[in-house]
This record gives structure tokens, C-alpha cells and sequence, in this order.
């Protein structure tokens, strides 16, 4: 069976064509179509031990348990440990990975995400064979559950990427990229995999609605990255398998949805935990400290964060720092593994702002009764830098494709928000823009696509 994988930043999903030529999203969980891209496991370990279970009996089940026979060694007494009875997995993913995380987040592996990281530069081998794991547990569970709701073997995909996955390390941040998805789609059971920009996928998904050809802008702002695609569609393009000499530019970097959320969070609570306060000396507090706590997206900043050694450097600074009381909620974020929470806040704003005045954010996994009103203003001074890089991709792709567009095309989770219409518009100049299907415009256009080049 063919299908269409949106594994997204923030959230995944699987269409199927059903009868008519409509796509049709596959229940992932129950009553929802979304799946968020979470993971949680009470042991790292045990990533391992899910997909050394799933391989087994399969070509691929004798090379994995080599590759990992050293980790795997200690799985037992792992799991003697956690007192884990022979069907249970300790590990979970979407929703109840989320809710798993908020009741023990100083206890588990929690990671949101994980495409992110993909293409990270400077990845250790023993990294990239994590991120295969993590990537090939979560794709195993989604393409079972999946399968359990069509009641049939799904054999070929077209998985979404973003135009980068990492702007910085270029394309050998892209093909690592690739590489993880490829093997852990591979594990999974996919006889065939190709990959689709996701923009254009958000393209192809509208051009099916066309009845005349039009030159199309499409803005893709994903959970993880920002993605335009400059395309000639419409039924004179329509139905096309080779559709390059139709793409006229691409542009893309890794800016999404997850850092307007991180934005909210630094600039509007990290004040709270000491953010622009000073040391006793009179300096200002570090900034770096601060980013380290909110940016749950970057791998090596969250490590520095939640080492030993920074626990030690806070408390130590409790004693040089003129508002001891602020800094000691940046040490609880620490000690309790709180950024996620923090950072969910900030997304929460960010939702409620695109269409309320002001909003009410609850930290009272830091600190009992501790809350914080943010207005729409502070909304858009802390995502105006993010929102202004946006818009300086959409006038590159535009610039590269030496012509302007007919129509504008958003899609992706922070699509609608009315701030980054006025800034792509005063950007831009006049041109119209239309909204797609904010989640599923992706997910429908791989799934045509797969059709396409599969059928």
C-alpha cells in the first residue's frame, strides 16, 4: 500500500488516496490525526531494546544486534530496575510521551522534535546511531498503528523534508539528514522511500484545486524549519512525474514554529529566573545561560545546560547575585528538567496571541503561583528577528526565480498568524495570499505525490 509521512517537527501524520482520488488522514492515535513528534522513554536503553525487538525475524535484526550488543548487554538489569513486566516497553510517543514527561520529567528521556537535530553538525557516530534509534522508534509505532487502521501492509512512502535541515552545515547536514530517515523508514518496513520538499508538497496539494496556471509563492513555516518554494502549477503542469524544470527556486532554513516559541519563552519569562538582572558586582547576568534553558531544539546548548557542572555553577551563583530568589528558578528548571514545560508555555502565548489581547502563562512547575499576563505586543517584539528572517527567505526565492508571484501560498502550524502576513506583505508588496490547510496541506500533497510516482 502507498501512502503519504509528514514526520514533522511538531507533529506526524499518513494519508492515504481513498475512493475518488481524496486524500484520506489515518488515525494515529485515538480520535486524532496528528500525532506530536514526541518521544519518552524511562531508560535511553530502552530506545534500543524497542527497535532490537521490532527487527527481530527480519534481514536487518542480525547487523542492528551486533552494532548495539554493548548497550543491549545492560537492558536487564535496566529494566529489573524500573520493574518493567515482559510486555511493557517503557517507552511511549505523542500524547501520552507528553503526559509521561509532565509527571516524571527528572525520571525519563523526553524528546521533542527529534528532526531538528538530524542534521546538527558536528554529530558523533554513537549520536547518529541514537537519533537512527529515536527515529526508528517512533516510525515503527506510527506505521503499525497506521496499518492497524487500514487493515493493510503499507509497503511504499514519500516522506517530507524540509529545503534544509540545517542551514549551517549545508548539504552534509541534508544527506545525514536523509541517511537517519532513510534507515529508520528501512527498519520500519518500507520497501520503497522517496523524499519531497515539503513546500512543495503544500504546493501540489493546492495545484490539484487549480483550473488555471499560476506562478505560486508557497511559504511552509513548520515546526522546525521555514521553507519556500517558488512553482509553476496549474493543468498545464498538473500530472507531471518529473516536475524540475517547474520548480523555479527553493529556499529554506532551519526557523520555525518551535523558536518563535523558544523567543517567547527567553524574552518574556527568563526575566522571571534573572534574565537582565545583575551580579552583586553591578555585571549583568549571562545571557547564554538563559538561551541554554530555552533552546530545546539545539542539542549541545541543552546539554551544557542539564550537566553537572552548570547544577554547580548555579548554585554557586546564588551567592553573587543581587535577586538570589530569580535565580533560584532557573535552577529549578535545571534541576527538574523543566525547559520543555517552560518552552510549551511560550507556544501556548504564541496560539492564544494570534487572536487574543493577552494571555495568561502558568509557571507553577517552577514555582507555586507563579504566572506571567503577556500582551500581544510582547508576542510581536519577541518574534520580530524570526519573523524578519522568514521574510528574507520568501524575497530570495523570489529574487532567484526572477519573476513575481501570482498568489502566496502559506501552510505549516504558525501560518496563520496575522503578524507574519502584515510582515510578509509589507516584505512582499501586495500580493494575494491564501491559507492552505495549516497541518494537513503537506501530508495531502505527499500523499498525491506518492500516488504519482508510485502507481
Amino acid at each position: 500500500m502507498i501512502v503519504g509521512f509528514d514526520y514533522g517537527s511538531s507533529n506526524c501524520a499518513i494519508g492515504t488516496l481513498a475512493h475518488g482520488h481524496q486524500v484520506q488522514l489515518v488515525e494515529l492515535e485515538a480520535g486524532r490525526y496528528y500525532l506530536p513528534s514526541t518521544l519518552y522513554a524511562q531508560h535511553n536503553a530502552l530506545v534500543v531494546d524497542f527497535v532490537a525487538n521490532k527487527l527481530k525475524g527480519s534481514d536487518l535484526a542480525e547487523a542492528y544486534l551486533n552494532a548495539r550488543a554493548s548497550l543491549l548487554k545492560g537492558v536487564p538489569a535496566i529494566r529489573r530496575d524500573l520493574d518493567l513486566g515482559s510486555g511493557e516497553t517503557g517507552l511511549q510517543i505523542g500524547t501520552a510521551a507528553i503526559e509521561e514527561y509532565i509527571d516524571f520529567p527528572e525520571e525519563g528521556y523526553f524528546v521533542k522534535s527529534p528532526k531538528s537535530f538530524f542534521g546538527a553538525i558536528g554529530l558523533k557516530p554513537q549520536q547518529i546511531a541514537f537519533f537512527e534509534d529515536i527515529a526508528s522508534a517512533m516510525i515503527m509505532q506510527i506505521k503499525q498503528r497506521a496499518e492497524q487502521q487500514l487493515q493493510r501492509t503499507i509497503t511504499h512512502t514519500v516522506i517530507g523534508r524540509p529545503v534544509n535541515f540545517q542551514a549551517v552545515g549545508g548539504e552534509q547536514s541534508n544527506q545525514q539528514a536523509i541517511n537517519i530517515l532513510t534507515t529508520a523508514a528501512k527498519r520500519a518496513g518500507f520497501k520503497e522511500v522517496e523524499f519531497l520538499y515539503e513546500p512543495l508538497a503544500a504546493g501540489i496539494d493546492y495545484e490539484s484545486r487549480l483550473h488555471e496556471d499560476q506562478k505560486v509563492l508557497v511559504v511552509d513555516i513548520g515546526g522546525g524549519t521555514s521553507d519556500c518554494s517558488f512553482v509553476q502549477m496549474g493543468p498545464s503542469f498538473r500530472g507531471r512525474s518529473v516536475r524540475d524544470q517547474d520548480f523555479l527556486s527553493h529556499t529554506g532554513k532551519r526557523l520555525g514554529g518551535n523558536d518563535l516559541d523558544i523567543a517567547m519563552a527567553y524574552h518574556n519569562f527568563m526575566p522571571l529566573c534573572g534574565l537582565d538582572s545583575t551580579l552583586k558586582s553591578g555585571l549583568p547576568m549571562p545571557n547564554q545561560l538563559y538561551w541554554q534553558a530555552c533552546k530545546i531544539n539545539d542539542l549541545h546548548l541543552q546539554s551544557e545546560f542539564y550537566s553537572q557542572a552548570n547544577g554547580r555553577n548555579l548554585k554557586a551563583m546564588l551567592r553573587d547575585v543581587s535577586e538570589p530568589n530569580k535565580l533560584a528558578r532557573l535552577l529549578k528548571i535545571q534541576q527538574s528538567k523543566l525547559s520543555h514545560q517552560v518552552v510549551r508555555q511560550g507556544e501556548l502565548s504564541k496560539i492564544s496571541l494570534s487572536s487574543d489581547a493577552e494571555y495568561m502563562a502558568k509557571l507553577d512547575c517552577i514555582e507555586p503561583q507563579l504566572f506571567k499576563d503577556v500582551t500581544h505586543t510582547d508576542l510581536k517584539e519577541a518574534v520580530t528577528d524570526s519573523l524578519k528572517q522568514i521574510c528574507e527567505l520568501a524575497q530570495d526565492a523570489i529574487t532567484s526565480a526572477q519573476t513575481q508571484p501570482d498568489v502566496i501560498y502559506l501552510t505549516g502550524g504558525s501560518a496563520q498568524s496575522p503578524l507574519l502576513k502584515a510582515a510578509l506583505n509589507q516584505s512582499l508588496g501586495d500580493i494575494p495570499m491564501l491559507n492552505g490547510d495549516n497541518f494537513g496541506s503537506v501530508t495531502a500533497g505527499l500523499t498525491k505525490w506518492a500516488h504519482q510516482i508510485y502507481s
